[in-house]
């Protein structure tokens, strides 16, 4: 099988420092995960041009910094409107980028990076002044902006993520070098010339491409940039943190996640298995959100794996640019191999393939069929370590205590959901359940007002609405005697 889709000129992607575009000496090579064909060339950055940025960002600052919450979110919104009239583009440039279906990458990403940049310009508008009144003095408190940020941002929804952080960043008065994946780059270049042509003032944003060990870690260990965002694999934030944190930087890290999905008998069952498959297959299960862990009461288990088995056999797997398409191809060959590595783990620990397990029938691409795997233990390596593709583990249950032990016993704490027609049994269960968010009858339903975020190995901080306010600025309090 081949598809249609094909790149009739390589795209170069810049970087943008001080409001010009650049390249470096060395460039790296960009592939269509789907065709393994090379759709671009891409900057590879060293620590002088990340310096570079980080010089523009610092000079560009106080002159962004003194400007009304107000002229700050109008430059936000010009963003968005700006971004809204490429839309079209952002969802087939993310596809191409990315493996995902073109009719997700339209529905998710270029929807909501748009929309991240209209939510914090709303969010700072409708900032005020806390007052605290004393007897003889009155007390406000004012949020500043902190300086340069450095943003890392990962491969699986890549404007979507970048835009959840430049957003509240500048927002607040903060300028910005942000470091995009190196495998998928090129809604990141399309945000920065975008930035260009609507004016945004030099310096305020700058994007840097290449290596996360060259270009990421020189701009983490910057001494100017004092604010650190990082999103990605636990591995890693854990070297930005070590970095980080001897220098007293802000930092947010989002990580990994093995997200335990519970369903109980008494829930609607036909919902349930359309609303599990999504939650663990959605953009190829490589999303840290994904329920790729799941825990059904023993009485309905048998009859839930058959039903979840034929659904997911039922999903169109194949070319992202077809509309009718539900499964993409993985980020990368070499992520597959990681993928099947997991699955050969679980087949040696005695785990059985229900379903999936083998590359399609496509000649070229990184594809996968989404597998299901019962038979585990539940302190199996697959069972507890995040794999990030399309496999989910299947694990029975027989009490709510069991099923609360089993999601709260791996290193991760970011996300779980809980299936159940009994709302108290919900709430109940979401409330012992060690983890940042928990969705209940439903998964990735996201107010953008919300917490988002992880405990334990998952990462440190929150973002999403005040939360990501508060992260980017200082707390000022101006305590005036009467």
């Amino acid at each position: 099988m081949r598809f249609r889709l094909e790149v009739k000129a390589l795209i170069e992607v810049l970087n943008l420092i001080n409001g010009q575009f650049c390249t470096t000496e060395e460039c790296l090579e960009n592939l269509n995960p789907a065709t393994s064909k090379q759709t671009s060339v891409i900057p590879r950055s060293t620590a002088s041009d990340v310096d570079a940025a980080v010089i523009a960002a610092k000079r560009a600052f106080p002159a962004w910094a003194i400007l009304s919450y107000e002229e700050r979110a109008d430059w936000l919104d010009r963003i968005a409107d700006a971004l809204e009239a490429k839309s079209e583009e952002i969802a087939a440039l993310e596809s191409m980028d990315t493996g995902k279906p073109i009719s997700l990458a339209r529905a998710v990403d270029a929807t909501r990076s748009i929309v991240n940049f209209r939510f914090f310009a709303e969010q700072v508008r409708e900032l005020e002044v806390e007052r605290f009144e004393m007897e003889d003095a009155s007390n406000h408190v004012v949020m500043q902006p902190v300086g340069v940020a450095g943003l890392i941002t990962p491969w699986n929804l890549p404007l979507y993520l970048l835009s959840w952080k430049i957003a509240p960043a500048i927002a607040m008065g903060n300028t910005v070098v942000a470091k995009p994946s190196e495998l998928t780059p090129l809604t990141a270049d399309l945000l920065a010339r975008t930035l260009v042509e609507i004016g945004l003032p030099a310096g305020v944003v700058n994007i840097v491409h290449g290596y996360g060990h060259e270009a990421g870690q020189a701009l983490t260990e910057h001494p100017d940039t004092r604010i650190i965002s990082f999103t990605g694999g636990t591995a890693t934030g854990k070297i930005v943190a070590s970095t980080a944190a001897p220098m007293f930087k802000k930092l947010s890290l989002e990580l990994g996640g093995k997200n335990s999905t519970i369903v109980f008998a008494d829930a609607d069952m036909k919902k349930t298995v359309a609303g599990v498959a999504r939650a663990g297959l959605l953009n190829q299960g490589q999303v840290c959100l994904c329920g790729s862990r799941i825990l059904v009461e023993s009485s309905i288990y048998d009859q839930f794996m058959a039903d979840l088995c034929k659904h997911i056999e039922a999903m169109k797997l194949g070319d992202p640019s077809d509309e009718s398409t539900e499964l993409g191809s993985l980020v990368s060959k070499e992520h597959r191999s990681k993928v099947e590595s997991f699955i050969q783990i679980a087949k040696d620990d005695g785990g059985v393939i229900c379903t999936g397990g083998k590359r399609p029938d496509i000649e070229e691409g990184a594809f996968l069929e989404p597998t299901v795997i019962s038979g585990l233990d539940i302190n199996s390596t697959c069972s507890t370590e995040e794999i990030f593709g399309p496999v989910i583990v299947a694990h029975p249950f027989d009490t709510e205590e069991q099923a609360v032990t089993i999601a709260n016993g791996v290193e991760y704490g970011l996300a779980a959901s809980v299936w159940t027609t009994d709302l108290e049994k919900g709430r109940r269960v979401s409330e012992a359940l060690d983890t940042g968010m928990v969705w209940v009858n439903t998964w990735l339903h996201r107010d953008l007002r919300t917490p988002f975020g992880g405990t334990k190995a998952s990462g440190v901080g929150r973002e999403g609405g005040r939360w990501s306010l508060s992260f980017y600025s200082e707390a000022q309090n101006i305590c005036i005697k009467q």
